[in-house]
């Protein structure tokens, strides 16, 4: 009892808000009267860009400036991310979007993840021993598909040419852009994993490829610039085809890697149907599988028949409640959720209400469950960036694009400027698993993107990055929007959750302890007391853990445009 005493005073301290006269003072000199929120919500009448780096919104305004739409300015945006955050995303990842269009008053889902090399099969990895695919190098490689993905998005929304879209990424890349603190902090962090990787510390280390660039410094990557020129005059084909694709052949061959010119020539995007729940009377759309973009939705029907206002914000009801929906939803996660090309998902099951009531019956209010087991509905170094534009015509677009862990793979092929990300890595090496590996199938994906409609109408596009913690993240914005009346800002501003411990779709089983619960500072001594009472394990996180929100919110009354950004990144929400 003396040590739980101790470790509860501990995690107090660690987690206590200010004292209460300066929490008062904080909260007085903004208008929301919130003392966590960072800053007040940018407003624009004609446009909209949210991005988790300043360059990278700046290019978005600049392409809706010229005339381009929604989708041009995301295009742009990811390319540039590409350059400036490539411990997030770049051309050798994947991409996934929802689109809004108002031409046709409907929401559009496009699926560009890549698919594990033909040649590769589950047999080669039982022959070397491996029980999982490894975090780094040629074998977690899989098709990229994100220059697939702009083409798609491009080829049916875009106004502007494509070489117009680019023009920002490839002019920064070949001049350079002073590094940003928190894009800095995870090339360091990044480095060691890979440096050994061919092509690694040539593309993305610098001083005689010993280091990587400090905050401040100046970054170039001409090689970037070159092929981003490439396929802004020869489209996807440049990539996917030709000279660039036998370079990655010919260096995959060198390197022990399976990844192939025809993998490459064979890969498509594929446009597919978003799927929703109605949440306290907003329609709520995410992905289908292979992404994880329904755990989001399972957790919203269990928490609907909860009182959550009630509960207050921060309060061990509050957290207990939403912890306990999540261990719920991430088993069947693991169960589940895969390649739809390979395995029949009960997506409609899996996020029906009659479903979520059996599933909801299982919390016990008082007591943190241990052990969940999946239902059946047919009776972390893991970094992403998400990214939202909107133009004058409410065009909207949610976009995340990822090379999975931070820079990917390490395998950065001769002359390309650009690694190739490592999401085979996800796929589970256990034989008849949804999930489990063979040629030509698509990885379960933990990137999605999110959007909400009310009438019929759109309302907010937003995502949260950062591997396990995305489901996570999207209901807590969500309650703190819908249940707790928080602005936009402030939704991502207030302190945030995280659960580990769940089951995982690699075939991981779940902590038999319940897992952790991990607290950013913020809540109170009473909550944490109270969590810890009722049996969680509550831990501390960095705040890179956490995840990366940008949103956008349409104000149909107004007739203008909010935007919110991450306080926990380098972002920027930019309107005009």
């Amino acid at each position: 009892m003396i040590a739980q005493f101790l470790a509860i005073t501990l995690l107090a301290t660690l987690f206590m808000v200010s004292p209460h006269s300066l929490q008062n003072a904080t909260a007085q000199s903004r208008p929301s009267g919130r003392s966590f929120v960072t800053r007040s919500p940018a407003v624009g009448q004609h446009g909209m860009a949210a991005t988790s780096q300043p360059l990278a919104t700046l290019a978005a305004i600049e392409i809706l400036k010229a005339g381009g739409n929604a989708v041009d300015a995301a295009i742009a945006a990811n390319a540039m991310l590409g350059a400036v955050e490539p411990t997030g995303c770049g051309i050798g990842g994947d991409l996934f979007a929802i689109v809004w269009d108002a031409q046709s008053n409907r929401l559009y889902g496009l699926n560009a993840g890549g698919r594990s090399p033909r040649g590769l099969t589950l047999e080669e990895f039982q022959n070397r021993g491996l029980k999982a695919i490894p975090s780094f190098g040629p074998l977690a490689v899989s098709v990229p598909g994100c220059v697939d993905g702009w083409a798609e998005l491009h080829k049916r929304f875009g106004k502007l040419p494509l070489a117009q879209v680019l023009a920002p990424a490839v002019r920064t890349a070949r001049e350079g852009f002073a590094v940003s603190e928190v894009i800095a902090h995870l090339w360091q962090n990044g480095i060691a994993d890979r440096r050994a990787q061919p092509g690694f510390a040539e593309t993305f280390m610098v001083d005689g490829a010993t280091r990587a660039p400090k905050h401040g410094e100046i970054f170039r990557n001409p090689l970037l610039a070159a092929t981003l020129e490439k396929i802004a005059d020869g489209g996807r084909d440049a990539f996917y085809r030709g000279d660039m694709a036998r370079t990655i052949d010919a260096y995959m061959r060198q390197h022990g890697g399976f990844l192939r010119s025809e993998d490459l020539a064979a890969h498509k995007s594929e446009w597919v149907e978003p799927v929703s729940v109605n949440y306290r009377g907003y329609d709520v759309w995410e992905l289908p599988p292979n992404g994880q973009g329904i755990a989001a939705l399972q957790m919203l029907q269990i928490l609907s028949a909860f009182d959550l206002r009630k509960a207050g914000f921060g309060s061990a009801d509050h957290l207990h409640l939403m912890v306990e929906a999540k261990k719920l939803a991430f088993e069947d996660r693991a169960k589940y959720y895969a390649d739809p090309a390979f395995v029949q998902t009960p997506v409609e099951a899996l996020i029906s209400a009659a479903y979520a009531a059996k599933r909801r019956a299982l919390i016990d209010s008082q007591k943190a469950a241990k052990v969940v087991a999946p239902g059946n509905p047919a009776v972390d170094q893991r970094d992403t960036i998400y990214l939202t534009t909107a133009d004058s015509e409410h065009n909207t677009v949610s976009l995340i694009q990822s090379n999975y862990r931070g820079l990917g793979s390490g395998v950065c092929p001769t002359g390309l400027g650009f690694c190739l990300q490592n999401r085979g890595e996800s796929f589970d090496l256990s034989p008849g698993r949804p999930n489990s590996y063979a040629p030509g199938k698509r990885p379960f994906h933990t990137i999605i993107p999110a959007f909400v409609t009310k009438a019929g109408r759109p309302v907010i596009s937003f995502g949260v990055m950062g591997g396990d913690m995305q489901p996570q993240g999207h209901v807590q914005i969500l309650v703190n929007l819908l249940d707790f009346d928080m602005g936009l800002q402030e939704a991502g501003d207030a302190p945030r959750f995280r659960h580990a411990g769940s089951s995982e779709p690699t075939g991981e089983p779940a902590d038999p302890t319940g897992g952790e619960l991990q607290l950013e500072p913020g809540y109170s001594s009473e909550t944490i007391r109270e969590l810890v009472d009722r049996g969680h394990r509550v831990t501390a996180a960095a705040s890179t853990e956490f995840g990366g929100y940008q949103a956008i919110w349409y104000d149909a009354e107004k007739d203008v445009y909010f935007g919110a950004t991450e306080s926990r990144k380098d972002g920027a929400a930019l309107g005009y």
